[in-house]
């Protein structure tokens, strides 16, 4: 029989961490997730009592502060819950050396660039969400030399508040909506993620190689714009008797909100591919699933 091996994820109620949950994990690997008041990212005793005693081969970060605008004016709970609350999970996991997978974002870029972004391009957050995203990122780095940083895009599920739920219950009481359609990115399923993590933290686990700490993009395949994305749910939603509504396509001038969002949200996987086989699958069909879950489930206006 193969070794047993234990995968910690600090966060319960947030999308990727509830997809970890659910997902099917390789034979041999068990998930364990923990929340406050457990573990408490802010708590550094909680995190080192639940290392000692759950002790996981690799642990997950999960849980982020993720209210892009509220950040604004909340600067202190967000750099306490996305900068210092993964370094000290970083920290526990390497008193023990254990490997940490952290999730970034791609907010950490000014979306400039007008190509997808790659690992080493200059980082230039253009909020306090951004900022304490990237300094997240370097405090993970600095605390646990066997970090998997993992940055993602414009992330949604079936789970919590996301795009998708979004559309279709604003869209329920509307037959038209305003949508952005200047800001271009990767629409990715917190179900691919958890799937992605899985993947990679298996070669970690087996001690692959080629297997390197560092910095990886892991969203989902294909681009679009907001208004592409709103579209194509409720393409998705009309096919099943569900909500939808005409999409107005506008400007992010016409649309101002408390802190300015990438144009370019697009990050190159190409890394994460080679390193560890994972690609995640087109946006599209991923999309596609998440609809027809909220749809079939009636959970699309909770």
């Amino acid at each position: 029989m193969g070794q047993e091996h234990k995968i910690l994820v600090a966060g319960v109620t947030g999308q990727v961490a509830r997809s970890l949950a659910l997902a099917d994990a390789p034979t041999g690997v068990t998930v364990l997730n923990a929340g406050r008041p457990e573990l408490d990212l802010l708590d550094g005793d909680t995190v080192r009592a639940a290392i000692e005693r759950y002790k996981p081969d690799i642990v997950v970060n999960a849980a982020a502060y993720t209210a892009v605008d509220q950040a604004e004016s909340d600067e202190d709970a967000a750099f306490a819950l996305n900068a210092a609350g993964p370094g000290r999970l970083a920290a526990g996991a390497a008193e023990h050396a254990i490997p940490i997978i952290h999730i970034s974002t791609d907010y950490v870029f000014d979306g400039t660039k007008n190509a997808p972004y790659a690992e080493t391009d200059p980082v230039a957050p253009l909020g306090v969400y951004g900022r304490s995203k990237l300094a997240g990122e370097q405090e993970v780095a600095a605390a646990n030399p066997a970090h998997f940083i993992l940055r993602t895009a414009w992330v949604y599920s079936p789970f919590g508040k996301n795009f998708v739920k979004t559309m279709l219950r604003v869209g329920a009481g509307r037959d038209e909506l305003n949508v952005v359609d200047d800001q271009c990115g990767n629409p990715t399923s917190a179900l691919d993620i958890a799937r992605g993590i899985l993947a990679a933290s298996a070669k970690v686990l087996n001690g692959d190689p080629a297997a390197t700490p560092g910095v990886y993009h892991m969203s989902g395949t294909g681009d679009a714009t907001w208004a592409d994305f709103a579209s194509f749910i409720f393409e998705c939603s009309r096919d099943l008797g569900g909500p939808c509504a005409a999409v107005n396509r506008i400007t992010s001038a016409e649309f101002p909100t408390p802190v300015k969002r990438p144009a370019n949200s697009r990050l190159d996987c190409q890394k994460i591919a080679d390193t560890f086989g994972v690609r995640l699958p087109d946006w599209r069909e991923s999309a596609r699933e998440c609809v027809e879950t909220l749809i079939l489930s009636g959970e699309w206006n909770s």
